[in-house]
């Protein structure tokens, strides 16, 4: 296939993560994108193509003349929030394996301390798109969506509150080993979960991503490239994105079966691309906004059966030792909420081998976007 293996990603920057930080969101990305590259070492100059999402709110003609970037080759984004991530880089990817460019970046920035920065701040009294048909029920939050689905998953498995727990306790335990992460120096018991207050019952306050700011870049080059940058690449082994029949932006509730997500469209094309399967991933960092999105997650993309994603997490599955260590530096649980790219960033350091929390011989990883919107997946190996 024309994508298998023929990209890499050989460049990241980070800027620091906080609840509040005082540059502006363009400030943030450029920083971001220059770190990136410079962690590749290719200059500004050689960049022509860019990719982001379409809620960023950085514009590329900025971003280009801001970092001394040349002509221009592909501009891309990509949609629906947490479900565009995976998305960016893929079609970064293709661009690239398919000679349209040479050189790429994707990148988020995101300020969302701020209360008027969160998408359901714009909330209107009279509502006339999509949300129609959920908000006038009181579901005014994607929180609120996704505590309705944890509820009949609960009600069809006998998923338990104590089971849950433990997507939010493993993020924590690795978060305790980076510096970065905002939640780094906060111990987490079970004890303490299960006493939080409510935000959408059954999801408790541990349930929820972080509200926080700072940007994350990433730079892309073709596989014969790869080996003249600074740092070791990361390959690009199979890309896919998902939308099932009927879907709504953050629902599925009309399907005959609301709990069959498009993580299982995005899953069955991304495993038909792939020659390395569920069984042979080292270590994932699975898009957890919210922390039920990881179990369904864990059964769309084959690594437990319907219903079995309690008992999976709650044998220490996910943890360092455990068969599929999950969201390794934290995630967006505990070190900071950038609609998933931060999940990016840890998969190339774990197949780099520089992670803070580093699996043992990890050679290949999954990274996904949101379960319940429009989404994408990698397979990505050192």
């Amino acid at each position: 296939m024309m994508l298998k293996d023929q990209t890499a990603i050989v460049g990241i920057g980070e800027t620091e993560f906080s609840k509040n930080l005082e540059a502006s969101e363009f400030r943030l990305a450029c920083r971001a994108i220059k770190a990136a590259l410079d962690d590749a070492g290719i200059h500004p100059a050689e960049v022509d193509a860019l990719s982001c999402y379409t809620y960023e709110q950085t514009p590329e003609f900025e971003i280009a003349r801001s970092i001394g970037m040349g002509e221009v080759h592909f501009l891309s984004q990509s949609p629906h929030g947490g479900g565009a991530g995976c998305g960016a880089v893929g079609h970064l990817a293709l661009a690239i394996a398919a000679g349209v460019a040479n050189v790429g970046v994707v990148w988020r920035s995101r300020k969302r301390g701020a209360r008027s920065k969160r998408l359901w701040a714009g909330v209107r009294e009279c509502v006339e798109d999509h949300w129609k048909w959920t908000r006038p029920q009181g579901l005014l939050r994607p929180v609120d969506e996704v505590a309705v689905l944890t509820r009949r998953y609960m009600h069809d498995h006998g998923l338990t509150r104590e089971q849950l727990a433990e997507v939010a306790l493993s993020m924590r335990a690795y978060a305790r080993n980076n510096p970065k992460a905002l939640m780094g120096a906060r111990p987490l018991s079970l004890d303490d979960y299960l006493g939080a207050r409510m935000i959408s019952d059954p999801l408790c306050l541990f349930d929820n991503c972080l509200e926080s700011d700072g940007a994350i870049a990433l730079v892309l080059v073709r596989r014969d490239r790869a080996a003249d940058c600074a740092k070791p690449p990361v390959h690009i082994h199979a890309f896919s994105q998902g939308m099932k029949p009927q879907h709504q932006l953050m629902t599925d509730y009309h399907s005959a079966d609301p709990l069959r997500s498009s993580s299982w469209t995005c899953a069955a094309n991304l495993w038909r691309q792939s020659d390395i399967k569920a069984t042979d991933i080292d270590v994932a960092q699975i898009y957890d906004a919210f922390s039920p999105l990881v179990l369904f997650s864990l059964e769309a993309y084959g690594f437990c059966g319907r219903g079995e994603a309690g008992d999976f997490v709650a044998d220490g599955a996910m943890r360092q030792d455990g068969r599929l260590p999950v969201n390794t530096s934290g995630g967006s649980l505990a070190e900071v909420y950038l609609h998933g790219m931060n999940l990016m960033t840890e998969a190339v350091k774990q197949l780099r081998g520089d992670a803070l929390t580093q699996i043992a011989g990890a050679a290949t990883c999954l990274v996904t976007s949101c379960d319940t919107t429009p989404n994408g997946a990698l397979v990505l190996r050192n």
